[in-house]
Formats: structure tokens, sequence, C-alpha cells
């Protein structure tokens, strides 16, 4: 029977990539050498060639200069989210750091050019840990204009207007609160000038110029719950549809007279592309997750990286005229030759409050009974998806007879704003509800082996992990946590800097909350907690700190639980070397299957 390490992909990408402006070559992050670095590929096929890396560093953000002879990226330390910048050439020669300082965070647009390659525009809180900055610098001279946001907004730059004028943000209060923000860079004191303020609070984050630069597309909820695609003129200053589908539109990219666009249908990526105003036929495009999209200038074609329950991520490209669909990588593992992968199923089931909660029910081969584990997305503000979900360990447990539940309980994105809603202030609430009644909907299905059921989940997924065993009254066969926060008081006073107005709206403020922060805390419950438990840790963790998986599993070892915990030293929230995910995710494989088979 094949082993974990079978099911693992070939390499692994950050969810970023890059197309030339000459539209010939994708640029992306790889950890096909063991650690995430900048790897380039011909849009025509071929091999693919490793531009720029370091030992302890990991590639995150990557755009082309407008002559598409340079490169520049954004990496950080072993995860701990201090991202430099660098520049690249296309000719060997080692990156150069660009505008060198104090660690910090530094994060790039997916255009942070001008036209003429002369000015990058990126966000950095240099100045001060708790506020995020626009920076525009001038590779010419060496100079720096900064712009500040309002107080409480987080800016992120969407990039400058193809004839020089405007540098374009989002403001940030929380994911559901974004408005678009202009700055006329004419102006040698120019601020920031929030454009969607007339139209309310809401989601208005800004996308792409439109290349003529008499506006830009945006992504917003101004018309309903559901996020639309919209275009925001420049000219009469109106917000016009552009896509209004009863699902979100997660991404949209313009080129020429050509848009693209996804629609995150059910959790599955539908692709949607208009030129002209006239709709283009792209019917050959697999099912599955498309994580990343860029339109050449031309218009003519678009690369994404599109993942599958039943197939790993990979590189792709389509020929928008044409409809044609084409894979540049093959990542898929020894073990899809030999063992055929399942593909979930749609479900839904009841909960609290007349809800009705999406799940992906993954059943083994085989008539059962079967044990579960119930999986749990991170975020909260994410979502379950049917991508080869933690490199091959859905499918690598599929494969020993182990069925995975995953929902979409309260706090998810893709199903409206309001069911996103739910979570804020109520970590521990109706988001755990919603999971009693997952394992409920489990009992009912004469498959499934209702003693053995285990939970599992990373960064706030750990967190509803641990909930689970320490406050649904169910007999667990084990859990394991990933960066889950333990107690939410310590979590929130220890979040990073700029976080602080996201923490607030999202988790609760800890200096005026703390007594129901600390009431939905897992920690509070520990000695419930009976069932082995799994606990992985980054050391350098900046969302999630060590100490607050400390905290449980000394409250466990205190009372004698079988409590498993290993600490990564080189690792943040998540992984970024190679050879300690598949250590994790393997010695995760052989616990579950430990105690569920």
């Amino acid at each position: 029977m094949p082993e974990y390490e079978d099911f693992v992909p070939c390499q692994r990408f950050q969810p970023t990539l890059a197309l030339s402006p000459d539209a010939t070559t994708v640029a992306y992050s790889s950890n096909a050498s063991g650690h995430y670095e900048l790897w380039t590929i011909p849009v025509a096929g071929g091999k693919p060639r490793m531009m720029a890396g370091f030992p302890d560093r990991t590639v995150r953000q990557i755009a082309w200069a407008p002559d598409s002879k340079e490169l520049v990226f954004s990496a950080d330390r072993d995860g701990d989210e201090q991202y430099r910048l660098y520049r690249v050439g296309l000719s060997g020669e080692a990156p150069v750091e660009l505008a060198p300082g104090a660690d910090c965070q530094r994060l790039l647009p997916a255009s942070p050019f001008d036209a003429t390659g002369r000015y990058i525009v990126y966000a950095a809180n240099d100045r001060d840990p708790h506020v995020q900055d626009l920076l525009l610098l001038d590779l010419e001279e060496d100079q720096v204009r900064r712009f500040t946001p309002p107080t409480e907004i987080i800016f992120e730059p969407a990039g400058i207007s193809p004839d020089g004028r405007w540098l374009l943000t989002a403001g940030f209060r929380s994911h559901t609160e974004v408005g678009a923000y202009l700055i006329d860079l004419r102006q040698p004191d120019g601020q920031a000038v929030c454009v969607t303020e007339s139209l309310g609070s809401g989601l208005f984050e800004p996308a792409a110029w439109a290349p003529d630069s008499s506006g830009f597309y945006l992504l917003t909820d101004a018309w309903s719950e559901f996020t639309a695609a919209a275009f925001y003129s420049l000219t009469d200053r109106e917000l016009r549809p552009v896509a209004q589908p009863p699902w979100d539109v997660e991404i949209i990219d313009t080129g020429k007279e050509t848009v693209l666009w996804s629609v995150n249908e059910a959790g599955r990526s539908t692709l949607h592309a208009r030129h002209h105003q006239q709709e283009l036929a792209l019917s050959d495009i697999p099912h599955g997750v498309v994580n990343a999209l860029a339109v050449a200038p031309d218009g003519s074609i678009a690369t994404m990286l599109i993942d599958a329950a039943t197939r790993p991520a990979e590189i792709a490209v389509v020929e928008l005229d044409r409809g044609r669909f084409r894979y540049l990588t093959d990542t898929r593992p020894a073990a899809l030759r030999t063992v055929e992968p399942v593909e979930p199923e749609t479900v839904s089931y009841p909960s609290a409050d007349s809800r009705t909660i999406h799940a992906f029910l993954y059943r083994p081969h085989g008539p059962g009974p079967h044990p579960v584990l119930l999986s749990i997305h991170g975020g909260p503000e994410a979502q379950e998806r049917p991508v080869y979900a933690r490199s091959g360990l859905y499918q690598h447990l599929l494969d020993q007879g182990i069925a995975v539940l995953a929902p979409n309980i309260a706090g998810s994105t893709g199903y409206g704003t309001a069911h996103q809603k739910l979570i804020y202030r109520d970590w521990g609430g109706a988001d755990l509800a919603d999971l009693d009644h997952a394992v409920q909907y489990l009992y009912t299905l004469p498959w499934v082996d209702r003693d053995r059921i285990a939970t599992a989940g990373a960064s706030y997924g750990g967190f509803a992990a641990l909930s689970c065993l320490a406050r649904l009254p169910y007999p667990w066969a084990a859990g394991v946590s990933i960066c889950g926060p333990t107690n939410l008081v310590t979590l929130a006073q220890a979040s990073p800097p700029t976080w602080k107005t996201f923490v607030n709206t999202v988790l609760g403020d800890p200096d005026t909350q703390a007594d129901r922060l600390l009431q939905n805390s897992p920690v509070t419950y520990a000695d419930n907690i009976t069932a082995p438990l799994f606990v992985i840790q980054g050391a350098r963790d900046p969302r999630v700190p060590q100490a607050e998986s400390d905290q449980i599993v000394n409250r466990l070892r205190e009372r004698g639980i079988d409590v498993r915990y290993d600490i990564y030293p080189d690792e943040g929230h998540g992984f970024t070397n190679r050879a300690n995910e598949l250590d994790a995710y393997s010695n995760m494989a052989d616990f579950l299957i430990t105690h569920l088979r």
C-alpha cells in the first residue's frame, strides 16, 4: 500500500505568479529545490529555470518590470513575514535588495511598476510598526515618496495607472470593509482620497487598471451579499457592474480589450472572459480552484495556478481567443498512477438558527464502516475548497479507508457576507455549533463508524479542532492542531502590530472583552480533553506564537494526557521548508491512521 510520501506532489507553489509583459514567460515561486525560490518557465513550454533563491528565505510576491528584462520579488526568513524586496535580471546575476533597512513588512502589488519602469510602489510598516504606509520608490534617483493612511486603515497598493498619474490602493478595516483610494501623483503633496466613500461601507477592493487609465476594475458587494466584479470610471465617478453572478467573483484581470474573471461556485472556480463586450468560450478548462491569474497586456493569453482534489496545483495557460487550455507543469505524484483518487461530494446539513452548512465529503472506496476525519479550514475568513489538500494528505487517508468531512462553517467565505460575518467577535460560538451539527450529520450516514471520528485543522482550524475536543461531548478518537490558537486573549494581545484594527473587528478587543474571549478559548476547557492530541507549531510564527500551543500542551501534560508536541524551529505560520512539511504531514498521517484504524 502506498505511503504518504507517494502522494506528495513533485513540487508545490506559493499562490502567486506573474506573466511577463511580452507574454513569453511565467514567473512563480516553487519548492522544487526544497525551499520556495523564484523560477521561470516559457509560455510555449519547456524547461523551467531557477532565477533566485535563498537557503532560509521564501519567495512570496513576484512582478515583472515593463521591459520583461527583470523581476522584483519579496521574501521573508523562515516564515517570519518580515518581507524584504529584491530585484534580479534574467542573466544569472545575484538579486539586489531594494529599499534595505530594518526588518518590517514590505508588500508588493501584482503590478508595482509605472509604465516607464522608473517607479515602483509597495507598502511597509517601517516608519511605525502599527501603520502600513505606501512608498513610491524612484529607482533612478533612489528617492522615496511616502503616503500615510487614515487612522485604522491598512493600505495595500493595487498599482499605478498606465498614464502614470494615479496610485490606486485598497484601504482595509477588515476583509468585509475595504475602500478604494486614489492618490494624484502629479500633486507634490498628493493625499489618498477614498473614491468609494460615497457608496457606503462594504467591500470595494481594487484589482486592475483599465489599459487606457479611464478607470479600474474592482470586487464589490455593493449590490448583494455576494462579491461582484465592477468598473469604476474616473470620467464620471460612477461604479458599473461587470459581472453579478449568484456567487463570489474571486479574481479579475484585464489586458487590452479583454477582461477575465473567476467565479467561486460552491467552492469550484469557473472562468469567464469578455472581449470587446463579447463573451468568449472557455469550455476546455478542467474543474478546479484558481489560486492566481494573470492576463497578458495584449489580452491574448492568461496564465493561472489551478488546483483540484484529484490533481495537485499546476501552472497552466489559456489561449483566450481559442479557449484552449494546457498545463505548463506536471506535479502529479507516483501514487496517482496506481491509485484512483477520490473526488469529493458536495453535501449540506442543517445547523442552528435554521442555517444550512455546505461541506465536501470524501468517501473512501469500499462499503465501510469507515472512520472519519472532521477537517476544519483556517482563516476563519477562508473556505474549504476541492483542492489537493495538505500535499496529498486527504488522498492518502482515503487510500487507508479514512473518510474526510470538510465543512464551511460560520465565518467561511464563498456563501455570502452574512455567513462570513457570523464569526465576527464570536469565535467558538456559531462556528462550534456548526461543527456540533457536522458530527450529528455524520451519525446519520450508515457507512460511518461513529466511534472513530477525529478532528484536525491549522491556524483558526486548529483553534476549532481544539474547541471540538474540549467543548463537544463526543468520543473523539484523536485530534490534531497545527499552529492553533488556544487562548483568544493572549492571541489578540500578541497579534502583529498592523493587525490591531482587524483583530478588534474580527476577534475582539482583549482590553475590553477579555472575559468573553477567555470564555470561548479552548484552554479554558482543557480539562475536558481526553482524546490523544498531536500539536504542531512553528517557533517563528508571527500570527499564532508558540506560546499559544505551549499553553494547551502544558495543561494537558499536567493531567497525564497523551500529547505529542512537535516544534519546528525554522518555520512560521505554516511550512516553507519542504522537508519540514513532509515530516509534519507524514507524522500527522501516521498519528491519525494509528488512532482511527
